[in-house]
């Protein structure tokens, strides 16, 4: 302990100020905190460019190689991988040895062959099967095309009638949100770095509380200070510290998301929202849990026993996060999730990736805030006594029935 004890004339507010600066000076200067914030910030950065080069090929799935008696088959074979999301690019080779040439070196896919009159092609092994599904369609229209003629019909004209004809939709009785795959993974992304600073600053929270009281040192500070000044000047101050490192994290990916292009469906305005979401959301997580893994720190002695002691609050972390990243991203608009969403439990873990994702009702957003912004201060209250009747009991766990019910 280097800073000096805390007069006992000070205020309330003063005294959780020194123990929080102590918190902030200790933790923000010590090496552990420096190389955690940098890798996480490379993992972020890495993560992003990752997904640039991966996503990064705006080029044809598949490439088609046709011949001057192919031609024209080349206009409808890209318009058939459209219709199923396929896109195809056609090049015009001399001849089929050109083509198979081309076939040989990788240049293209597949090669259209014979005379046009019906659809034949060369692979060089093996063919795609969503190209062979647009071949099969083309085939048929061929087919199509063939038998309007030979009844003396137009095809052109008969194309044109079969692609005006559309369906029309009525109105929808609840308007649809769209999400896309940019909004997606930003919200894996948010909920991902919830998950990881609430684990490791609460835990933090947890351990520094077992390390004073190990090593005494909450004997002297409580001999100046009430153990809910301490408490909440413990939990203040890894906070803060955690923010330091949340704000560094969310800028630094912002910045790399914007540099790169690397999500380029998502909006400046939506990825800034998001980090203000995702600070938004630290806090009022952190502080929510980090008051009840104080109070069980508190319970007991040795740093091996804390994981045992915060499992029950961190099993809430765990399940919102898990049911997060599992059940959104194959239905974003899970009643489930939504309803989860405001339970203030869950809200700190799932709220973040839905606000990420978009289409959240402003009600539910403000109703998940407020409700737990209200449970705090019945958690500090609880925590306090916990705390308080349980810090200065060294040797056996304290058991929480014990501890809530001391004088």
């Amino acid at each position: 302990m280097t800073s000096p004890l805390p007069d006992v004339r000070m205020s309330p507010a003063a005294a959780v100020g020194l123990v929080a600066s102590r918190e902030i000076s200790t933790r923000v200067k010590s090496k552990a905190f420096r190389v955690s914030t940098v890798i996480m910030l490379v993992l972020i950065v890495a993560g992003i460019l990752l997904l640039k080069l991966l996503s990064g090929g705006s080029g044809a799935d598949q490439t088609v190689g046709y011949t001057s008696a192919t031609a024209p088959l080349s206009a409808p074979l890209k318009a058939g991988g459209q219709a199923v999301d396929e896109k195809i690019d056609t090049v015009q080779v001399a001849d089929e040895a050109a083509g198979r040439a081309k076939l040989a070196d990788g240049s293209i896919d597949a090669l259209l062959t014979g005379d046009g009159k019906s659809v034949r092609v060369q692979v060089k092994k093996d063919l795609d099967g969503k190209l062979a599904n647009v071949l099969q369609l083309l085939s048929r229209q061929v087919a199509i095309d063939q038998q309007i003629t030979a009844l003396g019909g137009d095809p052109a004209r008969f194309q044109a009638a079969v692609a005006s004809a559309k369906f029309v939709e009525d109105q929808p009785l609840e308007q649809p949100y769209d999400y896309n795959g940019a909004q997606l993974g930003l919200g894996i992304a948010a909920g991902i770095l919830i998950y990881l600073s609430l684990m490791i600053n609460g835990q933090s929270v947890a351990q520094g509380v077992v390390e004073e009281k190990t090593s005494r040192v909450v004997e002297l500070l409580l001999s100046t200070i009430k153990p809910w000044q301490l408490m909440a000047g413990k939990v203040l101050g890894i906070g803060v510290v955690g923010l330091i490192q949340m704000v560094v994290i969310g800028v630094g990916g912002l910045v790399a998301v914007t540099a790169t292009g690397a999500l380029p469906d998502l909006s400046l305005s939506a990825a800034v929202g998001t980090v203000i979401w995702l600070i938004v959301w630290y806090l009022l997580g952190f502080f929510m849990y980090s008051i009840v893994f104080a109070a069980l720190g508190a319970l007991v002695s040795r740093q091996e026993d804390v994981g045992g002691a915060t499992m029950p609050a961190l099993m809430f972390v765990i399940a919102g996060y898990v049911i997060g990243i599992s059940v959104l991203p194959s239905n974003p608009g899970s009643t489930f999730v939504e309803v989860l969403s405001v339970i203030p439990v869950f809200s700190p873990t799932l709220m973040p990736i839905r606000l990420a994702m978009g289409g959240v009702p402003v009600w539910e957003a403000a109703l998940s805030v407020v409700l737990v912004v209200l449970m705090i201060p019945g958690l500090i209250w609880l925590a306090a006594r916990i705390y308080r009747n349980a810090v200065m009991r060294t040797g056996a766990k304290v058991k929480l029935r014990d501890a809530l019910r001391a004088a």
